[in-house]
């Protein structure tokens, strides 16, 4: 254990640098960031109400699976 208390260390090498160079070519890509627009995850946020009642995401998306079947379809120009 240490003689001094964290407070009183005077060490330089125990500071935040105020910049920090990094070599990015050694970066690897994430791997948990989505490839393409399909894998993006969507967020919504839904109002207390709706949420006592649908509890779970697989509760609202077929909610709107269903009613997305009941809508008319639109034509694409």
């Amino acid at each position: 254990m240490k003689d001094k208390a964290f407070e009183e260390s005077n060490d330089i090498n125990d500071e935040l640098q105020a910049e920090y160079q990094l070599d990015y070519r050694k970066a690897k890509p994430n791997r948990f960031v989505a490839r393409n627009v399909e894998q993006q995850m969507k967020v919504v946020v839904l109002d207390d109400d709706v949420a006592q009642v649908f509890r779970t995401p697989e509760s609202v998306n077929n909610v709107l699976r269903a009613l997305i079947d009941t809508m008319p379809q639109s034509v694409e120009n």
